[in-house]
């Protein structure tokens, strides 16, 4: 398929009008006009780029692309050589941040409740964009069980808050650095929150609210979006993916 017919079909699939963002949501960086290989990744970091180069890939499509809000505008240093390895290999580089959370299918939260077995899993609505999903556990576990079940799964230590000895059945999520929306999970009365990273304010949100929280990891609770969508584009349209993680233990 085409860079423009790519393009056009990711910004209906993932609906990027509806997105307040920090970051453009799309083409960020203008390669070939034919595109047949892909690779996919949580972040645009130069490891990424490197390998992509080495698999002859015709696009890149990432959560975490370039050119963010508040970051410096000069192209220079690490983005300097980032942007130059894609130029110079003629490779796209698409970036979809909010819109991979969000999505209801391949979304970053939408696949994080099936990897982690929530059910009833669903967006709660009138908050954050539709980006705080809910859902319950099948069976009540103690807190640290969670702890425990989430650590397991996702392959890296999760970060509890909160008694490890209270029953946790009712869950809210939201993948990356959404730690502040703790409170809106708290004000609905829900047992636990999970997101990627934790502030210092964080530990006193979750005891004076009493619900429990997990910082389960930013990378590690945005693996499964970039690579949900990346499947879908390649049968959809035929086209060879390769997701690439490149490891980070934040």
């Amino acid at each position: 398929m085409t860079r423009t017919e790519l393009s056009q079909y990711l910004s209906q699939y993932l609906q990027i009008a509806n997105f307040k963002d920090y970051a453009p949501n799309g083409l960020q960086v203008e390669g070939k006009q034919e595109i047949k290989t892909i690779v996919t990744g949580v972040t645009a970091c130069q490891a990424l780029i490197d390998e992509a180069i080495a698999l002859n890939a015709d696009a890149i499509i990432v959560h975490h692309g370039f050119f963010w809000k508040n970051e410096p505008e000069v192209i220079t240093g690490m983005k300097q050589k980032r942007i130059k390895a894609l130029l110079v290999n003629d490779i796209n580089l698409f970036g979809y941040h909010l819109p991979l959370d969000a999505h209801t299918d391949v979304g970053n939260n939408a696949q994080l409740g099936k990897v982690l077995g929530i059910d009833n899993a669903r967006v709660i609505e009138g908050h954050a964009q539709g980006l705080i999903w809910r859902g319950e556990l099948s069976v009540p576990v103690q807190a640290k069980e969670l702890t425990s079940a989430i650590s397991h799964t996702l392959s890296r230590q999760c970060l509890h808050l909160g008694d490890e000895q209270s029953l946790v059945e009712t869950i809210a999520w939201c993948t990356g650095g959404a730690q502040d929306y703790i409170d809106i999970a708290a004000s609905l009365g829900i047992d636990a929150f999970i997101s990627g990273e934790v502030s210092e304010r964080t530990f006193h949100c979750a005891m004076e609210q009493d619900i429990q929280y997990y910082g389960a990891g930013h990378h590690a609770t945005e693996l499964y979006g970039i690579q949900a969508l990346g499947k879908h584009l390649a049968d959809k349209f035929g086209l060879s993916h390769q997701f690439v993680d490149i490891s980070n233990p934040v």
